[in-house]
């Protein structure tokens, strides 16, 4: 679906009078990277995710986007943003956020042939991204979520979330449950049951 017709599809799940289309749960977006010089006996520059756009076509090159004093941007690649029904609490936790963000996922050049960095993952879900965050092995950051992009997400939670019932958790009662819990003890376990069973028949 091109980006005339999700719009449209947008459009349609927030009017009301009419049966709204179903939003794609895919979209390319192009992601935007930044190299910057630093004053630094170690390391002379740094690269970061500073952007993402809709309507970005699929790329082989880089393409130069800015610069100024000590930095440049390039569009280093197009990835599609991928939104699942079942995640949509994660969309809403992000969207309710002051600025809500897209997650960009860079991974440094693993050959001396390779550009420095490439773009290898973007999400709109704060919890995925904790997860690669948690790796250590990728650059992961969040950049501001344009309106668009926005509006779309905002029409996929409308169109498929589902509030899940809170289940108030029932506390079991062990009191009179078997200690083994049916399986053969080994000579240290039936020492220690045994233990227990004793110190609870001294307490009674």
């Amino acid at each position: 679906m091109g980006n005339k017709s999700w719009r449209q599809g947008l459009a349609g799940a927030q009017d009301t009078t009419e049966e709204p289309m179903v939003l794609p749960d895919n979209l390319p977006i192009g992601v935007i990277a930044e190299r910057r010089a630093l004053d630094n006996p170690w390391i002379d520059h740094k690269w970061m995710p500073v952007a993402v756009f809709t309507g970005a076509a699929p790329i082989e090159d880089w393409t130069k986007t800015a610069e100024g004093d000590g930095w440049q941007q390039f569009h280093i690649g197009t990835l599609p943003v991928e939104l699942f029904r079942k995640e949509t609490e994660a969309y809403k936790v992000n969207l309710s956020n002051k600025r809500p963000a897209v997650y960009v996922v860079l991974r440094e050049a693993e050959e001396p042939e390779d550009p420095d960095i490439r773009a290898v993952h973007v999400t709109v879900s704060p919890y995925e991204a904790q997860d690669y965050l948690d790796t250590g092995e990728d650059i992961v950051e969040a950049v501001p979520m344009p309106e668009d992009i926005l509006a779309w997400v905002q029409g996929f939670i409308n169109q498929h979330h589902v509030d899940e019932p809170f289940k108030k958790r029932k506390r079991k009662d062990y009191r009179n449950e078997p200690d083994q819990f049916g399986k053969v003890l080994d000579p240290i376990e039936a020492r220690f049951f045994d233990r227990l069973k004793k110190d609870r028949e001294t307490m009674n």
